[in-house]
């Protein structure tokens, strides 16, 4: 029996890494890509029941293309994308630093939105196609820090609702989810993500895996195609004026 496949952008490691292993274990084959750590992707899918990996810089946007492209030929039953890859850098809203925008515009929306196009147009499904786009509660929850980050995943967002739009097939969704602060970010220590990973309504750690059960249900599909699930223990319905990395240091 051929299992059905997801390929998940950033699987080696952090957060894409514990999708992976949802995933996979529940019966999915997974394609790790790895932009920067393919032997850790290697050791990693050693692990897991039935996986591979594939390799592409996600600044390089025909590479990315062209992995997309073999992965659709290679799979016969290739039915989700999930774009959870990201660089988060600082700046600030004073003024764009050029070189920390156009990485963020590329690797966080226009790479992986041409990527969900290019999967969408040639992947072989037997189930339908889910694309799931990684987005942030920063979007309903929005402050100056990480400037071009935070550009880029309004601009990502945006796209979760158009190519909805835009597909013919009514097996096919594409949804948006939203984590909060899950993990330490940036230069964070442990001891500092304990404070501001309960910066929320809940003042609790979200767990890691609440966020890979939530795309387990989506790559079901059962959510009418363009929403977003947000997985913040209520994050984004506060108002924080700072990223609340640096709220927590100021605390």
């Amino acid at each position: 029996m051929v299992r059905p496949a997801v390929l998940i952008t950033g699987a080696a490691k952090r957060i894409g890494a514990v999708l992976a292993r949802h995933f996979a274990g529940a019966g999915w084959h997974v394609v790790i890509h790895a932009g920067h750590s393919p032997a850790l992707a290697r050791e990693f899918a050693a692990t897991l029941p039935s996986a591979e990996v594939v390799e592409a810089d996600l600044i390089d946007r025909e590479a990315a293309l062209a992995m997309i492209d073999d992965v659709a030929q290679r799979l016969p039953d290739w039915r989700v994308l999930v774009n959870s890859a990201a660089v988060f850098k600082p700046d600030t809203a004073e003024a764009i630093q050029p070189e920390i925008f156009a990485e963020a515009m590329r690797v966080n929306a226009e790479t992986p939105t041409a990527m969900s196009q290019a999967f969408l147009a040639k992947a072989r499904s037997q189930g339908g196609k889910r694309v799931i786009q990684f987005l942030d509660q920063k979007l309903l929850n929005t402050n100056p820090d990480f400037f071009s980050y935070t550009m880029a995943k309004h601009a990502f967002a945006s796209t979760v609702k158009m190519l909805a739009m835009a597909q013919s097939d009514p097996a096919t969704r594409i949804y948006g989810l939203a984590p909060g602060a899950m993990l330490p970010s940036f230069d964070q220590v442990e001891e500092e993500h304990e404070v501001s990973g309960r910066m929320n309504l809940l003042e609790r750690l979200t767990d890691p895996s609440e966020l890979a059960q939530a795309a387990l249900f989506m790559a079901k599909g059962w959510l009418q195609s363009g929403e977003t699930i947000y997985v913040d223990s209520g994050q984004h319905l506060l108002r924080q004026p700072r990223d609340v990395l640096y709220l927590a240091r100021k605390a």
